[in-house]
């Protein structure tokens, strides 16, 4: 029986095709995690442009303590999620808080009354929300790159048969990042 031509024909097909599959999965994988690359670095521009900001209102003093503090937890947060992330962009949980942060960073620096909305009277404050707006831009274009990363990869490990493979060897979900645009609460 094992010497007919035909079995070890499909033994071939069957074992190309899983390496075939296999290594689809893996660039996939590689994908969203240099997609998250990318992200990370316009993150860090942003991380960059905070504490620049509040160095500067300690020189100005034209924030009230306890706003400079709550922003100051915000952005801790925010970087602290951010360093999860980035050693663990494939996995959920870590995606999850790190979109939380972003929400909180959000809210706390239109909470400062940099949104849309804000007063013109001083440029330098007019100057930080263009700055902010720009660098949230960057951020909100590479967070969909990385999202339509995470879809395809998803897609990938959920379609039959490589489902198997991916169950086989540990793929797992992954989850995209939601930074809400400009203007939504």
């Amino acid at each position: 029986m094992w010497s007919s031509p035909l079995i070890w024909i499909f033994v071939a097909i069957a074992l190309f095709w899983a390496v075939g599959a296999y290594n689809r999965l893996v660039r996939l994988r590689s994908a969203v995690i240099q997609a998250f690359g990318s992200l990370d670095a316009h993150m860090l521009r942003w991380l960059a442009m905070l504490g620049e900001f509040d160095a500067a209102q300690v020189s100005t003093g034209a924030l009230s303590e306890e706003a400079r503090r709550t922003l100051q937890g915000a952005t801790t947060q925010w970087s602290a999620s951010l360093a999860v992330a980035r050693a663990r962009p494939l996995q959920g949980d870590a995606v999850a808080a790190l979109s939380a942060a972003c929400a909180v960073l959000d809210a706390v620096w239109r909470g400062l009354g940099f949104g849309a909305d804000a007063d013109e009277t001083l440029p330098t404050m007019a100057s930080w929300r263009t700055q902010w707006d720009e660098l949230r831009a960057h951020n909100e274009k590479a967070a969909q790159h990385f999202n339509a990363a995470v879809l395809e990869y998803n897609a990938a490990i959920g379609q039959f048969p490589a489902l198997l493979l991916a169950w086989i060897f540990g793929f797992s979900p992954a989850r995209a990042l939601s930074i809400a645009p400009q203007g939504t609460p």
